[in-house]
């Protein structure tokens, strides 16, 4: 079943921190991209560990793979666990233990046995964009997250760095950024200035925004 409530839609920081994968197919390896896409030290654990799995041995962040069952208790050692093993027996322990130690899973196609969603996510440099139906569909997610990529060029990606070095010199100055007028700056076609090469002018249309 979806989940039957608002869920609390968060940015995790995962870089160093320890995760754990339980399942060794390509929806596994899938998981695990996902993980080392975003820094984190990522363990695997599966009673058959796959091709694609395989192939992604000795990537940055891929810290281990044993091919072996999950041992009971041992989601606790982790900050986060995902189970994608097909086997809701063993998505089941691997909750419950996550339940116990207050450590968050996600158990892949199986929205009962999760403490946490995976959405749909597009990226351009830091800008993320994550879209979750709760469980309700995940195709609509995919699709909705492709609709948005497809407005996400690099252009973007330049614009969250232009505004980044401005929110960085308000600090150093000792302004707080949280009164500033950013909507109107943003609202000033600087991302149509970037997409044409303008960055001195986008830049500067930025500052006027700033300093009324």
């Amino acid at each position: 079943m979806p989940v039957d409530a608002h869920i609390y839609p968060v940015a995790l920081v995962l870089r160093g921190r320890r995760c754990l994968v339980v399942g060794g197919g390509n929806v596994a390896a899938q998981k695990v991209k996902g993980l080392l896409a975003a820094g984190a030290e990522v363990h695997v654990t599966a009673r058959d560990v796959g091709a694609a799995m395989r192939e992604l041995a000795g990537q940055r962040g891929l810290a281990s793979v044993e091919e072996r069952p999950y041992r009971s208790g041992e989601a606790a050692g982790y900050w986060l666990v995902v189970a994608a093993t097909g086997d809701p027996t063993v998505n089941q322990s691997v909750y419950d233990d996550g339940e116990k130690s207050g450590v968050f899973v996600n158990s892949a196609d199986d929205p009962e046995r999760c403490s946490f969603m995976l959405p749909a996510v597009a990226r351009q440099g830091p800008v993320t964009v994550a879209v979750s139906t709760g469980g309700y569909s995940p195709a609509l997610a995919g699709w909705l997250k492709e609709q948005f990529a497809q407005q996400m060029g690099p252009e973007l990606a330049e614009l969250a760095e232009l505004l980044a070095e401005a929110r960085a010199r308000l600090k150093a100055e000792g302004r707080s950024t949280e009164g500033v007028d950013w909507r109107s700056g943003l609202s000033s076609a600087m991302l149509d200035l970037i997409r044409d090469g303008r960055r001195a002018e986008a830049k500067e249309r930025l500052e006027a925004c700033l300093s009324q």
